[in-house]
């Protein structure tokens, strides 16, 4: 079993890998709360929960220990004062302010075991769960149609975005949009409060409570010595700065890499337009090829951070600053643009690599694995009807937290 957080690489064999089973979450999105829940459809959950747990499976049989997201929290909750403090912090982050109804929601979590507990939190606390015992104010009785006191989680199952594991140390994420926010929460006490999951002296590069957003699919680590990040739709410059000083300062990486892409949904993440698979080898997205405009971001000789511009090809870039000779760009869909586009949607750049040249990808992204293949990489393909249906790839739906150095 790996140790701890350790992450210092995009292809390093994968040892650990942070994931969560879909619930009952899923279950609650309805075409009315779609859009405030970030979805475009609604996976059917019998199919994708059995999806995920392939995913899962392919993983262990290559020699990935898979740990879960209500295993890891529950372990941080074993304490009664914890506990409750988690709740506390729960019902305030799920804006909840009626009185009566902080306190009977109080009372019914706080008899749950504490797997139950956050497999509630995450599902959603929905109205006919409890009773209002002590109504004091208005606030107690005007509530909307709405059948949930708290909003389901079912964006959860894409593990990648609340936090990242960065060298030997962990990122919280604050989530761009509160539909997201609190799953966040539920990492910010596993850091806390499960020394399995993060030991004693584990760094922690950025905090929950920041009030900037960086989501983890901006978050790729190149090598031991550069971290790129995506400035996006939902990572802001003022938190890839925080960042940056806090991992350069105290870490061994020497670089900070912001690469500026469009803010639009399409483009949501770094993650969904350029993923590494081999030494010398990315899956991208055609629309990034061109002149790209980067931010490097280093530490000047007093400790402050200097900034600087580059602008230039993707592929010079790459192989600039992984000291390659050249880099083979790998484009989702190939040559065929209605391929591309269709891929694109799919995921088919969202590439989960687990060794090098070694990659998991959706099974029906089929013109970008054939190319994968053609170019000698090893492509362990996972049924994805259901998954899909999130808008996030294997790499979305998994947070490596520890590889081996390559």
């Amino acid at each position: 079993m790996a140790k701890g957080i350790h992450n210092y690489s995009e292809i390093g064999k994968l040892n650990k890998v942070l994931l969560h089973r879909l619930g009952s979450e899923i279950e609650a999105l309805t075409p009315d709360n779609f859009e405030r829940l970030l979805f475009d459809d609604i996976p059917f959950l019998k199919v994708a929960r059995q999806e995920h747990d392939r995913f899962a499976e392919v993983l262990r049989e290559n020699g990935v220990e898979v740990i879960y997201y209500v295993d890891e929290t529950a372990k941080a909750l074993a304490d009664d004062k914890i506990k409750k403090q988690f709740i506390l912090d729960f019902i305030e982050r799920s804006n909840i302010h009626a009185e009566g109804l902080k306190e009977s929601m109080f009372e019914f979590l706080y008899k749950m075991p504490a797997d139950k507990l956050v497999e509630k939190v995450i599902a959603g606390i929905k109205k006919t769960d409890l009773e209002i015992r002590n109504i004091t104010s208005l606030a107690d009785l005007a509530t909307s149609d709405y059948p949930y006191y708290t909003d389901p989680m079912p964006n959860l199952y894409f593990t990648r975005d609340p936090g990242a594991c960065v060298g030997d140390g962990l990122n919280v994420h604050h989530m761009s949009t509160a539909a997201r926010r609190r799953e966040a929460l539920l990492l910010q006490y596993m850091y806390r409060y499960n020394k399995d999951f993060a030991p004693e002296g584990t760094n922690l590069w950025y905090d929950y409570d920041n009030e900037e957003s960086i989501e983890g699919g901006d978050v790729l680590v190149l090598s031991k010595d550069i971290v790129a990040i995506g400035l996006s739709q939902r990572t802001t410059a003022i938190g890839i700065e925080r960042f940056a000083r806090n991992v350069l300062g105290q870490s061994s990486f020497k670089k900070v890499l912001v690469f500026d892409i469009p803010k639009k949904r399409a483009f949501m993440h770094l993650d969904t337009v350029f993923t590494m698979v081999d030494y010398d080898k990315f899956t991208i997205h055609p629309e990034i090829e061109g002149p790209l405009r980067l931010f490097e971001i280093t530490l000047g000789k007093n400790g402050d951070p200097v900034f600087s511009t580059i602008t230039d090809e993707l592929k010079s870039i790459l192989a600039k600053e992984l000291h390659l000779p050249a880099v083979d760009l790998i484009r989702c869909g190939g040559t065929d643009l209605v391929a591309a586009q269709r891929e694109q949607w799919n995921d088919g750049s969202n590439t989960l690599c687990i060794a090098p040249g070694t990659v998991v990808t959706y099974e029906r992204n089929y013109v970008t694995n054939d190319l994968l293949d053609k170019k000698g990489i090893k492509v362990l393909s996972i049924p994805s009807a259901e998954l899909s249906r999130g808008r996030g790839g294997p790499r979305c739906m998994s947070c490596p937290v520890h590889r081996d150095d390559l």
